[in-house]
């Protein structure tokens, strides 16, 4: 019986795998005969099933860059990055998509300590400052069995002062681990969709408008108060938008 349901979750991946690919080919040849609109109903089948990929995204925002769709380009754009974040064709084929929006915002550059750490921290995943700290308390640990079962001074010496080493590499690639976690946290990344947008200063329609908007900018999520989200963005300022008006990464 374990068999049977095994070859018939078997046949049911291997048969939606199969269709997947057969909609990505299907979706490519409708984008090199330049119809846009089908291959993007092409691509979002597969996204609809469940499955996920830079290069489907990328294809994707291609696909909608051609038709001038600024913020479903970029949205998809910004998707492809999340999965492949140090590929430069995606890189490049977004500020291309980047150019077409009206909104100029500044960055506010970070400086000094805070620049550097946020830096090396973005450098490695969650997982691989996670990995890194497990095999330097593997490595603290063996050494710290040499120096334990020693019986020369000199390797043992030299075996403690490895081992304290290690374990103070440890610790700050654990550090960086936890921070890591708290950076992917609290970053909640939206592209507006809408043409132009209202900022209000508070979460209702009879608030002051604080600026506008438009589509292709990209904002942080803040917080959310029934339909409206405050969110802020690279120049410092903050405003509440409604929640139809932008879609989350």
């Amino acid at each position: 019986m374990k068999k049977f349901l095994f070859y018939i979750l078997f046949f049911v991946v291997v048969t939606g795998f199969s269709q997947n690919q057969q909609w990505f080919n299907q979706a490519n040849e409708l984008y090199n005969q330049g119809k846009y609109d089908e291959a993007i109903k092409r691509y979002e089948k597969i996204l609809e099933s469940g499955q996920h990929s830079a290069e489907l995204y990328y294809n994707l925002a291609n696909a909608h860059y051609k038709l001038n769709h600024i913020a479903p380009s970029i949205y998809n754009y910004e998707k492809a990055l999340q999965l492949a974040p140090n590929d430069k064709e995606i890189k490049n084929n977004m500020a291309f998509a980047k150019n077409m929006t009206i909104d100029a915002i500044d960055t506010v550059p970070e400086v000094g300590l805070s620049r550097f750490l946020k830096a090396v921290t973005n450098s490695f995943s969650f997982d691989g400052w996670a990995y890194f700290a497990v095999f330097a308390m593997l490595f603290f640990i063996v050494l710290y069995l040499v120096y334990y079962f020693n019986s020369s001074t000199a390797r043992k010496r030299l075996s403690f002062v490895l081992s304290l080493a290690f374990l103070l590499l440890s610790v700050i690639t654990l550090s960086f681990a936890f921070h890591k976690y708290s950076l992917d946290k609290n970053d909640k990344p939206a592209i507006v969709f809408s043409q132009e947008a209202q900022v209000k200063s508070e979460p209702n329609l009879r608030s002051i408008e604080s600026f506008k908007l438009h589509e292709g900018t990209k904002v942080q999520i803040l917080d959310t108060v029934n339909n409206w989200k405050q969110i802020k963005l690279s120049d410092g300022k903050t405003g509440w938008i409604s929640s139809g008006d932008i879609k989350a990464l």
